[in-house]
């Protein structure tokens, strides 16, 4: 019985080893790789500003592409030293030379929408005074930011600089410029002063005379050098008669000239031989102040257009004082005590061509 039992367990255990040998191990589940976690991109960030029109609009930060759409927006990116970002502008973009290498998105008025989308600008910089609201909106159809400016003096032109450049992410630049004009208009203004302002008439356009009305910024840049304007409109370009300006009998014409104009103007000298405009004094006595075309855009460059014609006008101004020992030995050439003079200097000066400005290419 003991040998059965015996006979039994063996059994038992040659079973089990034998379930041991030939049934595989149980292998835990295989656990199915984890997907990697997917991270949400990050949406650029916007900026909600109000531009010079008091329109609120969206802009992404920081603004990398710039397009812009006139020429005084175009100067000013490049007096704040931002030209890198400016990856397109208009035909009439023409200072500095540089910004005529730039890729063009066709003229101010009508520029075209596909050279500008395909330049995938982050911002479109526009002005009141020139770009039409057609464009800004048609803009917006396509998802573009534009931010519009608008000044009316030269110091709202400052201004405007200066905030742009912080609107930009640029706020030191803005400041730096901003305090180097105004230290110039300072210095002009202290030497300009104690002078009667010249009564001038700017001519925009010869024929049909076209002059400035007395709201543009214009008519304010020719204030700071020291001179008034004879036309009391309030369009911002009246059409005059030469009746008219021979009543009021300017002491200067004043005409701005394109900056690559580096020859005479023999049509400004032809004035005196024309009938209508012989009747001006300032036409007999060759009175004409030529200055840059700066004078017409809305950008930094405007202070030294400024510049400029106040020297025209009031060259005993910038007249810088000699030492003590040579004024003694200058003294015998002075005139007597309690003489005065009443000759206005008669500037002769030439251009290659009279002030342009038309409808596709307009003060701006």
């Amino acid at each position: 019985m003991q040998q059965v039992f015996s006979i039994r367990i063996l059994s038992v255990l040659a079973f089990a080893a034998a379930s041991m040998l030939f049934c595989p191990a149980r292998v835990p589940a295989q656990t199915a790789p984890t997907a990697p976690a997917i991270v949400p991109a990050v949406p650029p960030a916007y900026k909600e500003i109000t531009d010079e029109t008091s329109r609120t609009i969206r802009i992404p930060q920081p603004v990398h592409r710039i397009v812009s759409l006139a020429p005084s927006l175009t100067e000013t990116i490049y007096a704040l030293g931002l030209q890198d970002r400016l990856v397109g502008d208009t035909d009439y973009c023409d200072f500095p030379a540089e910004a005529q290498l730039k890729p063009k998105v066709g003229g101010a008025i009508n520029p075209s929408l596909e050279a500008i989308a395909a330049l995938h600008p982050d911002l479109v910089l526009v002005t009141k005074n020139l770009n039409r609201l057609e464009t800004v909106r048609a803009l917006e159809v396509l998802g573009i930011p534009s931010y519009a400016t608008d000044p009316h003096t030269v110091d709202e032109i400052i201004s405007s600089t200066q905030r742009l450049a912080e609107m930009l992410g640029a706020p030191e630049a803005g400041t730096t410029l901003a305090k180097d004009l105004e230290r110039r208009l300072a210095d002009m203004q202290q030497r300009i002063a104690p002078l009667l302002p010249r009564r001038v008439l700017f001519v925009v356009w010869r024929d049909p005379l076209i002059s400035i009305g007395k709201d543009t910024f214009i008519a304010d840049a020719l204030q700071h050098a020291g001179a008034q304007s004879i036309v009391d409109s309030s369009q911002n370009w009246p059409q005059l008669s030469l009746e008219e300006v021979a009543h009021q009998q300017p002491e200067f014409l004043v005409f701005a000239i394109s900056h690559s104009d580096t020859t005479g103007s023999p049509e400004i000298e032809a004035l005196a031989s024309l009938p209508g405009w012989r009747i001006l004094d300032a036409v007999r006595n060759r009175r004409y102040a030529l200055i840059s075309d700066a004078v017409n855009r809305p950008a930094p460059r405007i202070v030294s257009a400024i510049e400029d014609l106040a020297k025209q006008l009031h060259p005993e101004a910038f007249i810088e004082k000699q030492p003590a020992d040579e004024e003694k030995t200058d003294k015998p050439n002075a005139p007597p005590p309690g003489s005065t003079s009443s000759a206005i200097p008669a500037f002769r000066f030439a251009a290659d061509t009279l002030i342009v400005i038309e409808d596709s290419a307009c003060v701006c």
